[in-house]
């Protein structure tokens, strides 16, 4: 109470002390005040107790005087006198107000009303004051009594029983007749105290004010005219304050007064009703119509009796009486009909100039309703024959009621459905069960059957009723009041109890009606009711459905729940979670987390303990599908869960998955979801969008390059033109559940969700389903064709369909308006046009099919949500010009060339939005229409009447025909407009594809090259634009004469900015005036840092062009806030309209620098809304594409994050450990956010410049120098990596401003780079020195400080070659030291003496090497236990030297070797086993060890491996076990009964590791078993003989072994699920799992194996996976495929060093792998490589298309190769027809062309015939196969094979206008330069060819013992020499060492020089012509 009086003064501190102080001060404001007041009332008596010393609180202080009243008036009045009297009411009205308000002089009603009982104390003392004489109880007294009366109602908050309120309303009542009109109007006032009071209260207020409002009808009965006028002007005051029905009883008691004789009260009561309507801002009409169902039936039934009263309020509303009549018949004929008045009937009659028996059958449901709802005895049959003798009489014959019932029974029992929302439900029931009796039979219904059941007779009728439902809730001129609304939402609850669980078929449609009426607070209530019958009342598999929008909704608008919502939001919560949610089972993955509601705590700990098993990336997966979900509610609370996870202790795990060489897949669905999301159009969405975009910041800009992302393209292409009924019908299906039932389920607006049911109704019927598919009994017969699609429906889609089978919509067609075309510049904005478009084109489809399915959506389209005119466009275009008129394909026509006009358009008028989004739509209209001109043409040349997708279809006869009249269309645009249209508006691939055919187009005709050069600048400008520097590169070798502007863009691409800055300087001083040019060199200003340069320029150039401000404000603001100008920051930005990045990024500034929160949340969200407006449109594929914009969003975060951490910094110490902490939590949370971005300095450098102006708004900036020091000197190692030398000199001069201790490290390795070794070796020293950390003098003795300095030191000593290496290898061995647990240190130690070690003579090795190599092992040993960075160098050069170690005769290495062996066994015990696992091949290979002790160690190693990783590395051992060697075999059938007896090998090193397997155990044992058993099925299948004639096999007939193994818990052996990932950072590596978890295993093996046609008959074996996958593998025997199988793993560590290197990953290179399982050393299998195609009829198929007959080639000279130009590239456009596709997989196929180009020349692989290359249809990328030819092999062969790889003509054409150069070059000399970086890593992964030779070199071998003679000695050829002398030229070559002929002789050449030295080879047309025939070098 305190509290709540203190809201009237001023506020106070939050101080203890002043808190106290102001209690102190209310006390001595009210408390004597009070008792002066009670003293004054209860006179002559005394209040001693009063003088309280503060023992009793204010509650109890006022309570405490209530008694003191009560027996004071048990006694006279101690002075009667009328002004004792007057002024004793007054004291007792002042008492509550002391009490509430005391420094207040007006009394007011209080908002936080504390809790007094006032009325009490009143009662006691008003009833003597108004008894006594009449000259004392004066008409003033009497005033002032309830004046008093007044006061008192307004402040009581407690205690209503004992009838004091009835008390009150008798006493207000009577004064309301009393003589004095003051008196009168007095309690008037008091009577709205009172009115109002009652409202307060809550429950139902019409139930509260019955009683009085029957008292005030009474007064208008028997009142005098006087009494009555004043209550008619007391009820005006009354309806100012009335709510709802209450308001609705006031108007009907007003206008009831029209009736009256007396003009005068008649007069009055229209000056109320005016008023209330001017008060309320509405029209008279609009001021009634709420309340029309009471009004309209109260004065129509009176038209014969009252017709005054009629007429008079026809006339307030100014509405003639026919036409008032005639808008309310369906309220006032049923109360007429039961009245039975025949006159009424007819009077009705004449004014609506209708027949009776017309509007009885027009409004038929509305009077039967309530006629069976009557209870009266027999008033049902009475009402009934009334009607029944009206129709009669007006159809002069007998009328059947069961008929007439039937006519209009779904609206008539929806009708009485509603009455079950009333206070007596029976009478609706009762009525319910009339209906379905009289609906059955004509005989009287007053007799019926009590205990009939009703539920089963609505169930026929649900859907209707909803409908209907839904329609009364509709109201959209609110002229139903909230009590009617209230009573429909109430009445829906009551019909779902009565229906069951069946209710369930009409889910979707309450669920709309629920979520519409919740957000109405209003109406919450009673929504929340209804809502928990209608879940209490489902079954829990339809429950299941409904837990998600449940819980979003309630927990969404919680906040906005009363009290009593908020514990029915709970019981529902309760019964989902607690009561259902062990039988909910995965269903309750979709109810949201609780945990933001304090009240919900119990229930979220339920929860909890349900999703026990829940890990973290649980949590992010099922969040993430929830933010999917089609229910705006649900994806928007999944998205604050989302955030809530991101920004929680969560947010390490969220960074482990955005780190390393390859991000999680978890990051690309994290993007997905809300790329996705912030996609979503319609009402509604932009709050979604929004956190999509909050979201979107704080997981960061996260390196596309280091994401899979999937493509996704669901299109549907219909080849027949709707002709073919089977397509049409599944293009119906695919509308029915990928577009509308989600869009059905989602929409809470009742208005299309009935569009949409009409749709969907159709469509239904059009694929002929029919309720005979859901009803048992039926004996209809359905087709099992038709049956078949219905079951093919996932059970949501069947759950939302199946009441649609019965419905009823109908859909009032609309007359078609004429159209123009072109129709786009006659709308404002993209939706209109797109609505108008599709609509009209609707009206225009052709054929039966099509129409049946285009025009139920006519409706639909009009809808906000362009989402389904949007999918529906390009089919009905596509339809419309195959099939349509030449004018209607001219409109199309026209259509696309204004939109395509309008963007280049210079006068064009348009948004920007409707341009793009316009733009865009065409752009997928043509690139549908050329994806089905290209399937139509592949089965047009294939002959197939089929498509390869499988739709069952074909191609009418009229197919050539509708080609080449879409070709016509095509071809009609004009290329250069497409492709400036395309320019303009940033589709740059489709830009890029046109101008690349205009090029084509030019040089086919030989045209100039003046001509085609302008071409190229456009191509250059392009690949600027696209920021692809490899296309600008290799534009640039075609350009003779390179212009300004070219050049401009060359040198900004490659970061030279000072280059750029000179060149626009030459363009202004040629072109002034031009602002472009001004903006150009702005940008160069910016990136190179001089801000105070920039902003003077600007100055200068807005004083000459004011008019250029606008232009220039984003660069002007951002020089500003950068020198920390906040003044001309603020000034800017208040003066602009720009909502450009750096303007928008200003005003957030602004905001965080003044700390206003509220200003920061809106300037935040309004810079959120605009920076992520291009993530909206670009969709679920466009991440690279708007990586700019995500870029953008990051910077906000992090503004935002600085800010809060800075203010939450601990300001008692100025460094003290809390505050180093938070700083510390900084730092490293935003390092991390750095690494995972796009390693680039146009990326990284904006990010770090805003951290450091953030930093610098800290209020103690000072304490922020160490910050944005450090961001200073990562700038300058980004500027340095980028090659950007000032940029990252100026970086290292602020870092050293800011005194950064280390930064002279930076500054050294930039000089360094910058070519200067030796300085930078001096300066590193020096500044060592300077620094402590190194001494004075030049020792070594003591290294004492920072040991990655040292390291480096060491590291540049050694480049140098001038150090002696003893003094290097100390310096190394002392960092190592320093950090005994720093990867990189031992790495680096390790290395140099291995480097050492190479360099030994053989003497030196045999003795002083042992010692080096021993340094290595530990070394590595202790690199590969503290991190992953080197384990592909680590671990397999380990492995060598040990195992080499082992087999050596050298007598002084025992010694050494026992050192080593520990170490290894060591290194086993504690280096994490996938470490192990990534040379497991290489390991297997020396299983024959010849060193016992050495395989002992060996054995314990595989075993350790396979126990962890048996899934994977079991396929890798197989071959050991099968192996046609002995002691391998032996060895490996040891190893594997091992496994099986659950024992691990023991040694006397690694005797802790002997324990039984136990449950891993077990399940190892089963899998090795499995495995044996596969091996031998496999081996069975591939070694059966077959005869020639033999093309499948049956394995149920012929290997059933193999058959019967599946399923099986073995994993598919694919590429990818046998390759271990390594973690992204040291701390992970004890968690780390290297494999997917859900890696497919053998679900089953298809019956049917395909032999190929080849001579050693491979067989094809097709398996389904576990995850529901087609995986194909080719069993191939008597191939020895261990060559492919090593080639593959060689592959794979290239895949990972190409990752791993931030220019190759950006170049996303790599090399496509596949399966390869060795059974053994004969056979094994290949996984097939699907949606593949040899290059060969690629080529074959454009050269037959021009009529050239390829195979006749017998010179190769320009006589072959003229008649054969290139038409490779033709192959692009015609396969990726959409210009995004094609240019992607265009850059596919040339850097996957240019990687296996450089790796298959290391490796010396040859027969790269046509054949051996294959290209994916899906993404261009280039599939090597057959490796048969390693080694150089292919100079061996008869005819020598003269080029390193192919490059013939076509294969370069495929690169583009560009060839080789560029990209294709760029990619090669990127892989070769990391080939040769990871030279040591990659022989190591080789040397298993030396320990496993392959066959082919056993019979070189035998070969060689037959020339010499000499079969008894085979032992002087060495099988090992053999593999050794063929992996001498791959070691030669990766170390640059090369030569194209025998007259050069062998030098190591630079990488750029080799690539160079290749491609000439391998182009030059003399080595081509040379090759054997077959080859096809002129292909």
């Amino acid at each position: 109470m305190v509290a709540a009086r203190r809201q009237a003064l001023p506020q106070r501190s939050n101080n203890n002390e002043v808190d106290a102080q102001c209690s102190n001060s209310v006390e001595t404001q009210w408390r004597p005040i009070f008792k002066n007041a009670v003293q004054s009332i209860v006179e002559p008596d005394e209040t001693d107790w009063m003088d309280d010393d503060g023992s009793l609180s204010d509650a109890q202080y006022f309570s405490r005087a209530l008694p003191e009243f009560e027996s004071r008036y048990t006694r006279p009045l101690y002075n009667p006198a009328p002004a004792a009297r007057e002024a004793l009411a007054a004291k007792m009205g002042s008492l509550p107000c002391i009490f509430v308000h005391v420094n207040d002089i007006e009394c007011s009603l209080s908002n936080n009303r504390p809790s007094i009982d006032a009325i009490s104390p009143f009662i006691a003392g008003a009833l003597p004051l108004l008894s006594g004489p009449t000259e004392e109880v004066t008409p003033k007294v009497r005033m002032a009594v309830f004046d008093a009366l007044c006061k008192t109602l307004r402040h009581h908050t407690s205690g209503f029983s004992g009838g004091k309120l009835e008390n009150i309303e008798d006493m207000v009542i009577r004064a309301m007749k009393d003589k004095d009109r003051s008196v009168r109007l007095s309690a008037g006032h008091s009577l709205v105290e009172l009115v109002r009071l009652h409202q307060i209260l809550g429950g139902s207020p019409w139930k509260r004010t019955e009683r009085l409002f029957g008292m005030i009808y009474r007064l208008f009965e028997t009142a005098e005219p006087r009494a009555r006028e004043t209550t008619l002007i007391t009820l005006g005051w009354v309806g100012h304050i009335a709510t709802s029905n209450v308001l609705g009883q006031t108007i009907c008691c007003l206008l009831a007064q029209f009736g009256q004789q007396n003009p005068i009260l008649r007069g009055t009561a229209h000056l109320q009703l005016q008023a209330l309507s001017k008060h309320l801002k509405k029209s008279p009409y609009g001021l009634i119509s709420p309340y029309m169902d009471q009004i309209a039936p109260f004065l129509v039934s009176r038209i014969c009796t009252q017709p005054t009263l009629l007429h008079e309020t026809c006339s307030f509303l100014a509405m003639p009486v026919g036409k008032f009549i005639l808008g309310s018949l369906s309220r006032t004929l049923p109360q007429v009909y039961i009245n039975c008045d025949a006159r009424a009937l007819d009077a009705i009659s004449r004014e609506v100039n209708d027949k009776t028996a017309k509007l009885f059958m027009n409004f038929s449901h509305n009077i039967l309703a309530y006629v069976f709802c009557l209870t009266g005895p027999g008033q049902t049959n009475k009402v009934l024959n009334f009607i029944l003798s009206v129709l009669k009489n007006s159809a002069q014959q007998k009328v059947d009621l069961a008929l007439v019932i039937r006519s209009c029974v779904v609206p008539l029992v929806a009708e009485i459905v509603l009455g079950l929302g009333d206070d007596d439900p029976d009478r609706a029931r009762q009525g319910l069960k009339k209906v379905e009796r009289a609906a059955q039979q004509s005989r009287s219904c007053a007799q019926v059957d009590s205990g009939s059941k009703i539920g089963a007779f609505m169930r026929t009728y649900m859907l209707g009723v909803i409908s209907h439902l839904n329609d009364l809730l509709q109201d959209g001129y609110g002229r139903r009041s909230l009590e009617t609304k209230k009573n429909i939402v109430r009445s829906l609850g009551q019909f779902t109890t009565e229906v069951g669980p069946t209710i369930s078929r009409v889910a979707p449609q309450i669920m709309a009606t629920l979520q519409t009426t919740l957000v109405i607070p209003q109406l919450s209530d009673v929504t929340l009711d209804s809502w928990f019958i209608f879940l209490r009342t489902l079954e829990v598999h339809d429950l299941g459905l409904q837990v998600g929008p449940t819980s979003a909704a309630l927990v969404t608008h919680w906040n906005s729940f009363s009290l009593h919502g908020r514990e029915i939001a709970k019981r529902c919560l309760e019964f989902i979670v607690v009561d259902m949610g062990g039988q909910l089972g995965s269903q309750l993955d979709e109810v949201v987390d609780l945990e933001s509601i304090p009240q919900l705590t119990a229930i979220q700990q339920s929860l909890l303990a349900l999703r026990q098993d829940w890990n973290t990336r649980d949590k992010l997966q099922k969040t993430l599908e929830r933010a999917t979900s089609e229910s705006l509610t649900v994806a928007t609370q999944a998205l604050c869960e989302l955030k809530a996870f991101l920004l929680s202790n969560d947010e390490e795990f969220v960074r482990s998955l955005a780190s390393g060489d390859v991000f999680d897949p978890a990051v690309n669905h994290i993007l997905s979801t809300l790329f996705s999301v912030a996609g979503r159009d319609g009402e509604g969405t932009e709050p979604l969008r929004l956190r999509a975009f909050e979201c979107i910041g704080i997981l960061g800009a996260v390196d596309p390059d280091r994401i899979e992302f999937g493509v996704n393209d669901s299109r549907m292409i219909m080849l027949s033109n709707f002709v073919d009924d089977s397509e049409s019908v599944s293009f119906a299906l695919h509308l029915i559940q990928d577009i509308m039932v989600n869009a059905f389920r989602s929409t809470s607006d009742i208005t299309y969700q009935t569009h949409l049911a009409y749709a969907l109704q159709e469509l239904l019927r059009f694929c002929k389903f029919t309720e005979t598919l859901v009803n048992p009994s039926s004996t209809s017969s359905i087709s099992l064709k038709v049956r078949s699609r219905w079951n093919s429906l996932p059970k949501h889609v069947l759950e939302t369909i199946i009441p649609l089978l019965s419905s009823k919509y109908t859909l009032d067609p609309r007359d078609p308006v004429s159209i123009q075309h072109p129709i786009y510049p006659t709308q404002d904005t993209y939706r209109e046009w797109i609505q108008t478009w599709a609509g009209h084109l609707i009206t225009r489809v052709s054929g039966a099919n099509a129409k049946a399915i285009f025009q139920v959506f006519s409706a639909v389209i009009r809808n906000k949500d362009v989402t389904v005119a949007h999918h529906l466009l390009p089919h009905l275009a596509l339809n419309v010009l195959i099939s349509g008129n030449n004018d209607d394909a001219d409109g199309i026509r026209s259509e696309l060339l204004a939109v395509l006009s309008d963007q280049i358009a210079s006068d064009s008028r348009s948004t920007s939005d409707k341009k793009l989004l316009s733009a865009q739509t065409v752009f997928l209209l043509l690139d549908h229409f050329s994806q089905w001109v290209r399937v139509i043409r592949q089965d047009l040349g294939s002959g197939k009447g089929d498509t390869r997708r499988g739709r069952v279809s074909s191609v009418h006869a009229d197919a050539e025909e509708q080609v080449l009249r879409l070709d016509s269309i095509l071809s009609s645009i004009d290329l250069d407009l497409m492709a400036r249209a395309a320019l303009q508006c940033k589709a740059y691939a489709r830009s890029l594809m046109s101008f690349e055919r205009q090029v084509l187009d030019l040089q086919a005709r030989d045209a100039k090259q003046e001509e085609i050069e302008q071409y190229h600048e456009r191509l250059h400008e392009i690949y600027a634009h696209l920021d692809e520097p490899d296309g600008m590169e290799g534009v640039s070798t075609l350009i003779l004469c390179p212009s300004l502007q070219h050049q401009i863009r060359q040198h900004e691409s490659t970061g030279r900015w000072t280059s750029a800055q000179s060149c626009w300087e030459v363009r202004l001083q040629q072109s002034p005036d031009n602002p472009e040019f001004h903006l150009g060199l702005l940008r160069c200003l910016r990136n190179l840092g001089h801000y105070d340069t920039l902003r003077t320029h600007v100055k200068g150039v807005l004083t000459r062009n004011p008019a250029w401000a606008s232009l220039l404000v984003g660069l002007q603001v951002e020089g500003e806030w950068m020198v920390g100008n906040w003044d001309e920051v603020k000034a800017l930005v208040s003066s602009t309209v720009s909502n450009t990045a750096p303007v928008l990024l200003a005003q957030v500034l602004l905001a965080l620098r003044e700390g206003n929160i509220s200003a920061i949340n809106e300037t935040l969200s309004n810079a959120r809304r605009h920076l992520g407006a291009p993530i909206a449109a670009v969709g679920t594929n466009g991440y690279r594409r708007s990586y700019e914009s995500v870029l953008n969003l990051h910077l906000l975060h992090e503004l935002e994050v600085i800010h809060e951490r800075v203010l939450s910094l601990p300001s008692n110490l100025q460094d003290g450990p809390g505050r180093r902490q938070v700083l510390s939590g900084l730092t490293q949370r935003l390092a991390a956010r750095l690494d995972s971005t796009l390693p680039s300095f146009r990326v990284r450098e904006p990010i770090l410049a805003t951290r450091r102006v953030a930093f610098a708004l800290s209020p103690d900036a000072q304490s922020m120098d160490a910050a944005i020091g450090q961001s200073w000197l990562t700038s300058a190692k980004t500027a340095r990596k980028a090659g950007y030398w000032q940029t990252a000199y100026s970086a290292v001069l602020q870092a050293r401003q800011y005194q950064i201790k280390f930064s002279f490290v930076e500054s050294a390795k930039l000089v360094k780079a910058s070519g200067e070794p030796l300085r930078a070796l001096q300066e590193l020293e020096s500044n060592m020195r300077l620094n402590g950390i190194l001494p004075v003098e030049n020792t070594i003795t003591n290294l004492t400080r920072d040991q990655k300095a040292h390291v480096l030191r060491a590291r540049w000593m050694a480049d140098s070659d001038r150090f002696e290496a003893g003094n290097i290898a100390k310096i190394l061995q002392r960092g190592a030291d320093m950090a005994a647990r720093w990867e990189s240190g031992q790495f680096h130690f390790g290395r140099y003496h291995d480097e050492c070690f190479a360099t030994l003579s053989p003497r030196d090795k045999m003795e002083r090497g042992l010692r080096m190599n021993l340094v290595t092992v530990r070394a590595y040993a202790k690199a590969m236990r503290y991190g992953s960075k080197y384990i592909y160098q680590t671990v397999p050069r380990l492995l060598t030297l040990w195992l080499d170690m082992g087999e050596s005769t050298n007598p002084h290495a025992s010694d050494v070797f026992k050192k080593i062996n520990a170490e290894v066994s060591r290194s086993i015990a504690t280096v994490p086993a996938y470490k192990w696992y990534t040379a497991f091949p290489q390991i297997v290979s020396r299983v024959g060890h010849s060193n016992n002790e050495v395989y002992e160690v060996l054995s314990g190693l595989i075993l350790t491996v396979i126990k962890e990783y048996p899934r994977q590395a079991l396929w890798l051992f197989t071959a050991v076990v099968k192996s046609t060697k002995s002691q391998r075999a032996q060895r490996g059938d040891i190893i594997m009964r091992k496994l099986e007896v659950g024992i691990w090998i023991s040694t006397k090193i690694t005797r802790t590791l002997t324990r039984p397997l136990q449950a891993q155990g077990g399940i190892v044992a089963k899998l090795v078993k499995d495995s044996r058993k596969m091996t031998e099925a496999l081996l069975a299948l591939c070694d059966r003989p077959l005869r020639d004639d033999v093309r499948v096999l049956s394995l149920k007939k012929d290997c059933p072994s193999l058959e019967r193994l599946a399923p099986s818990r073995l994993i598919i052996p694919l590429q990818e699920s046998l390759i271990a990932t390594l973690p992204p950072s040291s701390a992970a590596d004890a968690t780390h799992q290297p494999f997917p978890v859900d890696a497919p295993t053998f679900a089953k093996i298809f019956d049917e194996v395909e032999i190929m046609r080849s001579l050693a008959k491979p067989r094809k074996v097709t398996i389904q996976g576990s995850d529901g996958q087609i995986y194909m593998f080719l069993g191939k025997p008597k191939d020895d495929l261990r060559k492919d199988a090593r080639l593959m793993e060689f592959n794979a560590i290239i895949n990972k060093l190409l990752k791993s290197n931030s220019e190759s990953r950006r170049r996303q290179l790599h090399i496509r792998t596949y399966g390869v399982v060795t059974l053994n050393e004969e056979c094994g299998f290949i996984q097939w490589v699907p949606n593949t195609i040899p290059f060969r009829p690629v080529v074959v198929k454009g050269y037959d298309r021009r009529s050239i007959r390829w195979w006749v080639a017998q010179h190769f000279h320009e006589c072959v190769l003229k008649n054969y130009p290139p038409v490779f590239h033709e192959w692009f456009i015609e396969t990726f027809p959409e210009p995004t596709a094609w240019l992607a997989s265009r850059l596919a196929y040339s850097r996957t062309a240019a990687v296996m180009s450089m790796v298959g020349f290391i490796l010396g692989l040859g027969d790269r015939h046509c054949e051996n290359i294959l290209l994916d249809t899906n993404n261009g990328d280039v599939v090597h196969v057959d490796f048969n030819c390693l080694f150089e092999k292919g100079k061996t062969l008869e005819t020598p094979e003269r080029v390193p790889f192919r490059l013939t003509q076509n294969v370069v054409d495929g690169f583009g206008v560009t060839g080789v150069e560029g990209v294709f070059r760029i990619a090669c000399e990127v892989t070769m330069q990391l080939l040769r970086d990871n030279k040591d890593a990659l022989m190591s992964v080789l040397d298993t060819f030396v320990h496993d030779p392959l066959v082919e070199w056993e019979d070189e071998k035998r070969k060689k013992i037959d020339v010499r003679g000499n079969p008894a000695n085979p032992a002087t050829i060495d099988l090992r020499t053999l593999a050794k002398d063929a992996l001498k030229p791959i070691d030669k070559k990766l170390r640059g060492i090369y030569t194209t002929s025998r007259e050069r002789p062998e030098r190591e050449t630079s990488t750029s020089s080799l690539v160079q030295m290749l491609i000439q080879e391998s182009t030059d047309l003399a080595n081509l012509g040379r090759m054997y025939p077959g080859w096809s070098s002129w292909l």
